[in-house]
C-alpha cells in the first residue's frame, strides 16, 4: 500500500546556507512526531494530494514539488487488529503561508524543527534519512574550509609577514563566493515566481522582485567573467567556471523573461501545471543553492553532488511530462476557439520548461567538474 506525504520546510534566511527548519506534527493517536500524510485519492495527481494532507494536519500551505524527494516504509495497525507495511512518497514543500487554524488543529500539535532535530523526533529510520539529507546546512558549512595557506597563519601567529607573503601569490579569486551569490537570487527570483504564479494582490511585487534578482545576479555574472580574466589560478578550468554560471544565469534569465511575458499579457490565472512547474523550480534552486557550497571540495563531497545532480536530471524529466501535459490541455482548451489564450500559455510554458532545461545544465556542468577533479 502506498500514501504520500508532504515535508513542510522554510529557511531562516537568505544564505545560500541558512539552515532549513521542518514542520512537523503529532499523530492523533499515539502523539508522535510525523510528517502530513494520508492515502491517495483515486485521479489525484500524489503531490497535490499530498499539499490537501499538509493544510489539513498541519495548516500550512505553499508551493510542493512534483518530483517526490524520496519514500521511506512504516508500519500501520488497522482497527481490525492487523499491522500493515505502508511505503509513503515524500514531497517537499516550501511553507509561504501559514494558517491560524486549520482543519485538525483541535487533534494534532505542530512545531519547527532544525533538520537534525526533526531527524530525531521521528520514529521510522527511512524518513530520519530523508530529513538528514534535506537541506543539509551543517554538512555545507563544513564544506566551506579555509584555504590550508590561512590555516597555516593562524596556527604559526604570524599573521601580519604571513599576509604579506600571500600578498605576493598569484590570485585566485573569490569563485565560490561569486557562485554562491548567484544562487542565492536564483532561490529568491523562483520563490518569487512561484508566488506570482498563484496571483492574486501581490502580483506586481513579485515580478518586480523577480527582475531585481535578475539584475543583482547580472552584476555577479559580471563579476566572474572579469575574475577569470585576471585570475591567475582558479579552482577549476575556466572553462567549466564560466560554463557553470551560464548556465545558473540561464535559468534566472528565463525567470525574469516568464514574468515579463506575464506582466505583458496580464495574466492574472494560471494553470495548475504551470504551479506544477514552479514548485519544481523552487526545489531545483534549492539543491543548486546546496551544491555549490560542496564544490570547494570536490573530492570529498564528490558523492553527495552526484546525488544532487541526479535529483536534478530527473525532476527536469518530470517537467518535461507535466509541460507537455499542460500544452496538451492547453490546446484543447484553447485551441479551436481561443488562439491568442493558447500562444500565450504555450509562451508561458517555454519559459517555464527553459528553467528546469538550465538546471539541467548546471547539473551536467557540476557533474563535469566532480569528473575532472575528484
Amino acid at each position: 500500500m502506498r500514501q504520500v506525504a508532504a515535508l513542510p520546510y522554510r529557511s531562516s534566511g537568505s544564505a545560500v546556507d541558512a539552515p532549513v527548519s521542518i514542520l512537523l506534527v503529532t499523530s492523533r493517536e499515539t502523539k508522535r512526531w510525523v510528517i502530513p500524510k494520508g492515502n491517495l485519492p483515486s485521479g489525484d495527481a500524489p503531490h497535490a494530494a499530498a499539499a490537501v494532507e499538509a493544510e489539513e494536519e498541519a495548516g500550512v500551505r505553499g508551493a510542493v514539488c512534483p518530483t517526490p524527494l524520496g519514500s521511506y516504509r512504516y508500519r500501520k495497525r488497522r482497527s481490525s487488529g492487523a499491522s500493515v507495511m505502508l511505503d509513503v512518497d515524500v514531497f517537499p514543500l516550501a511553507v509561504s503561508q501559514e494558517l491560524p487554524s486549520w482543519k485538525e488543529g483541535a487533534e494534532r500539535e505542530r512545531r519547527w524543527f532544525s533538520l537534525a532535530q526533526a531527524a530525531d523526533a521521528v520514529e521510522e529510520a527511512d524518513l530520519a534519512d530523508l530529513i538528514r539529507s534535506f537541506g543539509a546546512a551543517e554538512f555545507n558549512r563544513a564544506a566551506r574550509r579555509g584555504s590550508m595557506l590561512g590555516a597555516i597563519a593562524q596556527k604559526s601567529k604570524v599573521g601580519p609577514m604571513f599576509a604579506w607573503f600571500q600578498s605576493l601569490l598569484p590570485r585566485t579569486g573569490n569563485f565560490f563566493e561569486l557562485f554562491e551569490a548567484h544562487s542565492t537570487s536564483i532561490c529568491a527570483a523562483a520563490n518569487a515566481l512561484s508566488r506570482l504564479l498563484e496571483g492574486g494582490p501581490a502580483m506586481r511585487d513579485n515580478i518586480r522582485e523577480i527582475h531585481e534578482r535578475e539584475s543583482d545576479a547580472d552584476n555577479v555574472i559580471r563579476e566572474v567573467l572579469t575574475t577569470v580574466r585576471r585570475t591567475f589560478l582558479t579552482p577549476f578550468d575556466r572553462g567549466a567556471i564560466t560554463s557553470l554560471i551560464a548556465a545558473m544565469d540561464d535559468a534566472i534569465d528565463e525567470m525574469q523573461a516568464a514574468a515579463s511575458a506575464i506582466d505583458l499579457y496580464e495574466l492574472t490565472e494560471f494553470d495548475q501545471e504551470m504551479k506544477d512547474m514552479a514548485a519544481i523550480i523552487v526545489d531545483a534552486a534549492r539543491i543548486t543553492a546546496e551544491a555549490l557550497p560542496l564544490l570547494r571540495d570536490v573530492g570529498v563531497n564528490g558523492g553527495r553532488l552526484h546525488e544532487l545532480t541526479e535529483r536534478l536530471v530527473r525532476m527536469e524529466g518530470h517537467a518535461d511530462e507535466i509541460h507537455a501535459a499542460g500544452l496538451k490541455k492547453a490546446f484543447s482548451r484553447y485551441g479551436q476557439t481561443d488562439t491568442l489564450r493558447f500562444i500565450v500559455a504555450r509562451e508561458i510554458y517555454k519559459h517555464l520548461e527553459r528553467i528546469t532545461d538550465s538546471f539541467e545544465d548546471v547539473a551536467n556542468e557540476i557533474d563535469d567538474i566532480v569528473i575532472d577533479h575528484s
